[in-house]
């Protein structure tokens, strides 16, 4: 009885020293992490469904989960649905597609991997970008009866912009074209042209059938004339330590720890470069030097750490320092700008408002960012550049972009970490988009490059700036509001009163009457019929000038004569002419004006409207007022604008 006893004791030690010599030889392993992407039904799911199947990374009752599904759902006939296993959301199992990208995780005896499988839907690139952010290697599947498409195309310059540096293009379904190798050949020849001009150092062509399984664990005897490794040992194998940076030191705080009087240290995960006990430190954005004097990791303290760890450091000095800080070597220095040029993917269902100040968050800061200028966009199924005003959800494009306080900042292509920022919607908190930095932008006013497109604009006489986007600055439509009336009717009294309500509540308006313009601009007109209609065209052209620059223009000019009054509203444009009839008679109107009226019976003035000289009264006008109701006069005017969308403008 003591012997059994001894030994199941033993036996129980021996158990548990194996758990725990395991679970530290697994803690050692090193990590990859890669995604998949492709076209709709290139297999993507089924490939990683069966290499999580075929390396024998399931649990039993995955096992048996998997077999129920594939018979109730599965898009494999009889045979088990490997991509069940990834496509976890109700409507992707419904489809047969992947919408969302979905993450999983295993180990072999030589590596642990975190796998993203991303959507292959064009509208979906956005979730694309998600999974590549943090990828160091990426799979793009062929369908080998296809070869490459437009899709192909567009992942593939997306792995490139996101700077992976290693890509594997497999080459799927080879079972349909009788694991030809000529097929093989000519679909790796295209892929090569086409990625001639792209940045991808490390590329490699792996034909595959997933369904089948050929060379996905293991090497397939069907396929004898290709001499390369299997997907998953080309994954176990491939060496992805030298990607990240460890020569420039960037160390962007992330909190300060203060457990006690007696420690204060601050925390970061380690974005690039090594850092050790005894360095020589500087402290952005102050400029303070001091002397690292402790790392303390996970596991006690260390002599030196590198990225990707996260450790808290303490320093020699007491040294102001706080999140958003960040910690550099004095002989390496990152950018610091307000202007930078970048790559920006546009995540939000919103499109880009160009008046917009979005909120950065860019190395733990976060302050305001003006998209100053977008250089082009990229279509992402041609690469051809294109102008655009603003982007849309999934647009891709070269912007410039100005933040109210300078940054810290790294070309995305030296350091991921440091390089790359997303921009979040003042208004809803959404993130807009991400952007890979591309270098700083040096010079005043360099953010205001010229495009072919601006140039041919500026040849035309057309603004670089459109009107839609003056209007959604402004918030306003930009139309003219024409008074017209007899001397003394109320006409300048309803435009200054108008005025003022508009500038109060946040209008941008420009007013213009008769004595204003004809000190000017019409100095050298009279008061004949001829010069009358010369005047008034001067007027309209300026109107029109501020319409189309969105300014809200109040005119009041008497304009007796109803067919200059028509010419006036061509030139405007009828859609944005808002005529106004002050409705007073002559007997107010002399009583308003009675000095003007007895230089009139007085014979000493002449060609008075309405007195002695013709005014017609407008047929039919916008609005017709009564000049001793000012203030309600000013309320309808007001509230037409605001139900009629011109201010604020109705979006």
């Amino acid at each position: 009885m003591e012997k059994n006893l001894l030994t199941y004791k033993k036996a129980r030690n021996t158990f548990y020293m194996d758990i725990h010599e395991f679970l530290d030889q697994d803690q050692q392993k090193d990590l990859l992490r890669f995604l998949t992407a492709g076209s709709v039904d290139d297999g993507k799911s089924t490939l990683i469904g069966r290499l999580l199947f075929d390396s024998k990374k399931l649990y039993e009752d995955h096992l048996q989960a998997l077999e129920r599904d594939s018979k109730r759902i599965g898009h494999a006939g009889e045979n088990i649905d490997y991509a069940l296993l990834l496509d976890g959301l109700k409507a992707e199992r419904e489809q047969g597609i992947t919408i969302d990208v979905a993450y999983r995780y295993f180990s072999t005896n030589k590596r642990k991997f975190i796998i993203a499988d991303t959507p292959g839907h064009e509208q979906y690139t956005r979730n694309m970008v998600t999974g590549a952010s943090t990828a160091n290697l990426a799979i793009i599947l062929i369908d080998a009866r296809k070869g490459v498409i437009t899709q192909t195309k567009r992942h593939t310059f997306i792995v490139s912009l996101l700077g992976i540096r290693h890509l594997v293009l497999a080459v799927n379904k080879m079972d349909l074209v009788n694991y030809s190798q000529e097929v093989f050949e000519k679909i790796c020849s295209d892929y090569k042209r086409f990625i001639t001009g792209l940045d991808i150092p490390d590329v490699n062509f792996i034909p595959l059938s997933a369904l089948n399984g050929d060379n996905v664990v293991e090497l397939s005897l069907r396929m004898p004339w290709y001499h390369g490794e299997s997907l998953l040992e080309f994954l176990e194998n491939v060496h992805v330590g030298s990607d990240h940076n460890f020569s420039e030191l960037r160390y962007p705080v992330q909190f300060v720890l203060r457990p006690s009087l007696h420690f204060r240290g601050f925390s970061a995960r380690i974005a690039s470069g090594v850092i050790r006990k005894g360095d020589t430190i500087r402290v952005l954005p102050s400029g303070k030097e001091s002397v690292v004097t402790s790392i303390i990791t996970a596991n006690g303290e260390s002599e030196f750490a590198f990225p990707p760890q996260s450790v808290t450091i303490t320093l020699k000095d007491e040294i102001d320092i706080s999140r958003g800080d960040m910690i550099v070597h004095p002989d390496n220095l990152p950018m610091v700008n307000r202007h930078m040029e970048a790559m920006l993917v546009w995540m939000d269902e919103k499109p880009m408002k160009p008046e917009t100040q979005y909120y950065i968050k860019l190395n733990n800061n976060t302050t305001k960012v003006k998209i100053e200028n977008i250089l082009y966009k990229i279509d992402v199924n041609t690469l051809e550049k294109s102008n655009i005003e603003f982007f849309t959800l999934n647009d891709i494009g070269r912007v410039i972009i100005t933040t109210n306080k300078p940054l810290f900042f790294d070309r995305y292509k030296h350091s991921h970490s440091t390089g790359s920022f997303v921009l979040i919607d003042p208004m809803t908190n959404n993130t807009s988009a991400v952007g890979m930095i591309i270098d700083e932008v040096k010079g005043k006013g360099s953010f205001s490059r010229i495009t072919d497109i601006d140039r041919n604009k500026i040849e035309r006489g057309e603004c670089l700036v459109p009107l839609d986007q003056r209007e959604r600055f402004y918030d306003q439509k930009g139309v003219t509001l024409w008074i017209t009336g007899l001397h003394g009717s109320g006409k300048n009294t309803l435009a200054y009163l108008l005025e003022k309500r508009l500038f109060e509540e946040g209008a941008t308006t420009i007013l213009l009457d008769g004595s204003t313009i004809r000190s000017g601009l019409s100095r050298e007109l009279d008061q004949l019929e001829a010069h009358r209609a010369e005047h008034l065209r001067k007027v309209a052209q300026v109107a029109r000038i501020l319409n189309d620059q969105g300014v809200i223009v109040i005119c009041s000019f008497i304009s007796p004569d109803e067919e200059i009054r028509k010419q006036v509203a061509e030139i405007i444009g009828k859609e944005r002419f808002l005529l106004t009839y002050m409705n007073a008679d002559l007997e107010h109107s002399r009583n308003f004006r009675p000095e003007l009226y007895d230089k009139a019976d007085a014979g000493l003035v002449y060609d008075v409207p309405g007195y002695d000289a013709k005014y017609e009264i407008p047929p039919n006008p916008d609005f017709n007022f009564k000049p001793n109701e000012m203030e309600t006069n000013c309320d309808t005017i007001m509230d037409y604008f605001r139900e009629s969308g011109v201010f604020p403008l109705k979006r």
